[in-house]
């Protein structure tokens, strides 16, 4: 399904998940332009949908995942760590590709920010849904991974 015949230094492609039991934010970039854009919100209704990652996939063609891992602000874990770290250890199994984990504390909280910002600038006219921050989060995640790849855990 993947290319695994590309040399390691070429340009990766990269999906970033904003995990969460009801919603998952997703988020595209490369390590070429190293810049990353929001995509989509998944609904989680009951389980992970992943026929709609499997389609995320094969249209994309990461080499590379990146997933968010929850922690507490006092570095204690959260109630969603171990679910974003087994949601990551799928990725890897299903998709047979590197998955990076980033610490996320208050991804969501920048990602309100700014769509707060670009309402204010009128760059965006309606209220942010839930939706929208979940996948501006995705996108801030993968922006932390390309500042600072080797700082983040592998899966």
């Amino acid at each position: 399904m993947l290319d695994a015949g590309a040399p390691p230094s070429a340009p990766k492609i990269i999906l970033a998940f904003d995990y969460g039991t009801r919603r998952i934010g997703v988020a595209s970039g490369d390590t070429l332009t190293r810049t990353a854009r929001p995509l989509s919100t998944l609904q989680c209704t009951p389980a992970v949908p992943w026929t709609q990652i499997d389609r995320l996939v094969e249209e994309y063609r990461p080499r590379q995942f990146v997933v968010g891992l929850p922690y507490n602000m006092d570095d204690t874990p959260t109630a969603l760590t171990e679910a974003s770290r087994t949601f990551a250890i799928e990725l890897k199994s299903r998709y047979a590709q590197p998955v990076a984990l980033v610490d996320e504390r208050l991804s969501s909280r920048e990602a309100s920010e700014q769509i707060r910002d670009a309402r204010s600038q009128g760059l965006k006219r309606k209220r942010a849904s839930r939706e929208d921050i979940d996948m501006i989060a995705a996108r801030i995640l993968l922006e932390r991974w390309l500042e600072n790849e080797a700082g983040a855990q592998q899966v």
